[in-house]
This record gives structure tokens, C-alpha cells and sequence, in this order.
């Protein structure tokens, strides 16, 4: 009788707590557990694609609404605001968060994303690499929601009349930016070499094409002093220093390299793949006239960085369950889909890059799936920002001519290890 009456006290114990969690937002009316309204944070979005996706989200599921809110389009700021919000001791107003890939280590290592069960999640759907960039210590803390990889784009018509195939090596690469761009009034090659992330980018890729590394797989171990680096950072330097790269690509984003290439100034440009589809448009000086194959390497094709963004949870998202299916819902096919034909941005799901009508409308697609599924994330560290302003810095004083690329190697590994040691 009395186990019986302890049972009982036990039971309307629970009930009332049960009843507390659900007045306080644990369960919402008419959902399940941790269901409700949402905000996504993002970058901005610059074509406009992401308003109506998470409108047919809103239409399908009222309870659950999503309030889209834009951060500004520069990664930094995005960070920046995001990690204000994260730390916020009220917990924040972001439930949903678009972190660009480089950035799930560091929100999983300081506790501001949760982790994610693997089961809810079709990641056997996805290119497999992109999976990579969204687990930090052996779990997952994000799902992949598009890719990106870094191609080669070139000018077809100046290698046809030559009678050349594009680049696959380096030497390759080099010689043709030597003799041939001349030739036809070009620059011969350029990245993303100012002193920003753009440049961390390129000398990584540079690093992993020719068999070496940054950081161990933990990003804990420095391993940045290879022959491999001294090759990679090499190849740049000497592209500097010989005038097959401009010295203007020093001062070279995203957009000003873009800019060159599609106003007919250059021979060959890496970048990603949204410039091959400015320079094949309408009012581009080069339109059609734009070939795009995978980085080139020492002996073959090369290796890209993995650029792209995921979706994780915060830690502190006021509606869980609900977060997860807007995750989800945003990476199904039909949705990843619209992402790519309506934002022009690459999915994760492997299948759209095989389907014959998208490669028709989106003829780099094959071209960039090789990529993606040779692609390396950048180094993984909980303090990636200050990795990577490491890499910046010192990449640059070597392009600049200020030091050879042995000392370069010799000066990262150091600085990098004061970096990994928190120092």
C-alpha cells in the first residue's frame, strides 16, 4: 500500500512538471515535442531564392513558421553577428543557423550548435565529402545544404585556335599563361590572392594538390612543414614572381577576379562555380566562349578546397524537433532542386548532378561533381579564424616577394602551432 502510494505521489509529480515544460514552450499546441516557430539566420540572400522555398515550408506547416532573417553578405559580419546571438545569456534569437562550412568546428568545439542524430538525415544521398564538412569530433552538428568547389574556368576559343586541350598540370597551366595568353593580349592566370579568406583558399588547395596538409584530421597537430606545402606555395610565388600572375590578382576576391576574367583580361581563372555562369550570360564579354575543368595539379588533376554551406541547430533553438524538419525539409530533393535552378547555387544530393535536363540548363555540373568528390574541407580547428589568418598573412608576404617559400613553410608551421596550442 504504500509502494502504491509513493507511485502515485510519483505520478502526479511527473504530470505537474510534464504541464511546467509545456506553459514554458516544451511542447507546443496541436505539436509534437519541441515543435514550433523558428528563425533562420543566414548571409544575405543576394538572388532572392530562399524567401519562397521557406514560404512552401510555412504554407505545409503553419504551426512551425520560419522568419527568415539576413545577415549581412560579407562572411565576416555574418560570423560576427552570429556568434553575438550564440553567446547571448537569454539564449539568443536563432534557432536555425546557415554557417558557411569552415565554420561547424569552431560552433561545435565552443558548445553554440547541438549535435544531430545521423538517422534523421538521408546522408547517403548526399556527395559523400560534403558529409565531412559537417562533423566536428566524430559527430554530426550540421547537414550539408549546398557545395561548392573551386574549377578552373578558360578561355575555349583561345586554346582551340591554338590547337590545346585545357590544363591538367601545372606545368601545363603555366606554359600556356606564359606563351599563349600574350599572344592574345591576356593575363595569364589568377585566383583569390588578397590578403583574406579568398587567399587561405587558394594556398590550401594549392597545399592539398600536391599531396600535402595544414592541420591533422583533429586539428591538433601542425602539419604544414612538407615538401608538399614548399611545392604548393611554391607555384604561386614563382607565378608572382615570373609575371604569369598579375600582380594585380594580389588585390583579387571573388568578384574582382571574376571581373578580369569576364571582361576578356584573362586566360585562365579559379574560382567558383557561380563565375562560370556570369560569363556565360548575357553582357558578358566572353559569353560562350567558357570552358571549366577541374583544378590542375603537379601530375594531374589537382585537389579543391570544399566551400558551401550547412544547417545546424543552436544549442539553445527554442524548438528542436521543429528545426530538424525544416533541416530536413531544405535538404530534400525536391527543395535541393529549386536550390540549384532557382539559386544557382550547387546541391548536396548526388543524383541532380546526373539528371540530363540540369546538366543541359548547367553543363559544369559533371565538371563539378569530380570536384566535389576530390575536394578536401579546409583544416578543421576550433580556432579556424585565427588559422586561418595565419595562412593569409604569411602566403602573401611570399607572393609579395618578402620571403621564399621555405621560409613561409617554416614561419606557418611555428605560428600555427602557437594557434593550436591556444597561445
Amino acid at each position: 500500500m504504500r509502494g502504491a502510494r509513493a507511485a502515485g505521489r510519483g505520478l502526479l509529480v511527473l504530470i505537474v512538471l510534464l504541464a511546467a515544460h509545456a506553459s514554458a514552450g516544451g511542447v507546443t499546441r496541436g505539436g509534437g515535442a519541441g515543435r514550433g516557430p523558428l528563425t533562420l539566420a543566414t548571409a544575405g540572400d543576394l538572388t532572392g531564392y530562399l524567401g519562397p522555398l521557406l514560404g512552401g515550408w510555412n504554407r505545409k506547416h503553419p504551426g512551425e513558421k520560419v522568419t527568415l532573417v539576413e545577415l549581412p553578405d560579407s562572411a565576416d559580419e555574418t560570423r560576427a553577428q552570429m556568434e553575438t546571438d550564440l553567446r547571448d545569456g537569454d539564449g539568443g534569437r536563432f534557432d536555425v543557423l546557415n554557417i558557411d562550412v569552415n565554420w561547424t568546428s569552431q560552433f561545435a568545439a565552443a558548445g553554440w550548435i547541438r549535435p544531430l542524430s545521423r538517422t534523421r538525415f538521408p546522408l547517403d544521398t548526399f556527395l559523400p565529402p560534403v558529409v565531412d564538412t559537417a562533423t566536428y569530433d566524430g559527430r554530426l552538428y550540421a547537414v550539408p545544404y549546398v557545395t561548392n568547389a573551386g574549377l578552373l574556368l578558360y578561355r575555349k576559343d583561345v586554346l582551340a585556335r591554338e590547337g590545346l586541350p585545357a590544363p591538367t598540370t601545372w606545368a601545363e597551366l603555366e606554359r600556356d599563361a606564359e606563351t599563349v595568353a600574350p599572344k592574345y593580349g591576356l593575363d595569364g592566370y589568377a585566383g583569390q590572392l588578397m590578403p583574406y579568406e579568398g587567399l587561405t583558399v587558394n594556398a590550401v588547395e594549392a597545399v592539398y594538390s600536391a599531396g600535402g596538409s595544414i592541420l591533422d584530421d583533429d586539428g591538433a597537430r601542425v602539419t604544414v612543414d612538407s615538401p608538399a606545402a614548399r611545392e604548393g606555395i611554391g607555384f604561386l610565388a614563382r607565378g608572382v614572381r615570373e609575371g604569369w600572375i598579375p600582380r594585380e590578382a594580389l588585390t583579387y576576391t571573388e568578384e574582382e577576379s571574376r571581373h578580369a576574367f569576364e571582361d576578356g583580361g584573362l586566360l585562365f581563372l579559379r574560382n567558383w562555380p557561380y563565375a562560370y555562369v556570369a560569363a556565360e550570360s548575357a553582357g558578358s564579354a566572353v559569353a560562350g566562349k567558357v570552358g571549366a575543368v577541374r583544378l590542375p595539379g603537379p601530375d594531374g588533376p589537382g585537389t579543391s578546397v570544399l566551400g558551401g554551406s550547412d544547417l545546424a541547430v543552436a544549442a539553445r533553438a527554442r524548438h528542436p524537433d521543429s528545426a530538424q524538419r525544416l533541416i530536413a525539409y531544405l535538404t530534400s530533393e525536391p527543395v535541393q532542386r529549386q536550390v540549384l535552378t532557382s539559386g544557382a547555387l550547387p546541391p548536396v544530393r548526388a543524383a541532380l548532378y546526373e539528371d540530363p535536363a540540369l546538366v543541359r540548363r548547367f553543363p559544369y555540373l559533371p565538371v563539378l561533381r569530380a570536384a566535389v568528390l576530390t575536394a578536401a574541407p579546409r583544416p578543421k580547428s576550433p580556432r579556424y579564424d585565427q588559422v586561418s589568418l595565419v595562412v593569409q598573412a604569411i602566403v602573401h608576404d611570399c607572393l609579395t616577394g618578402r620571403q621564399s617559400p621555405d621560409a613561409a613553410v617554416r614561419r606557418l608551421a611555428a605560428e600555427l602551432a602557437a594557434v593550436a596550442k591556444g597561445q
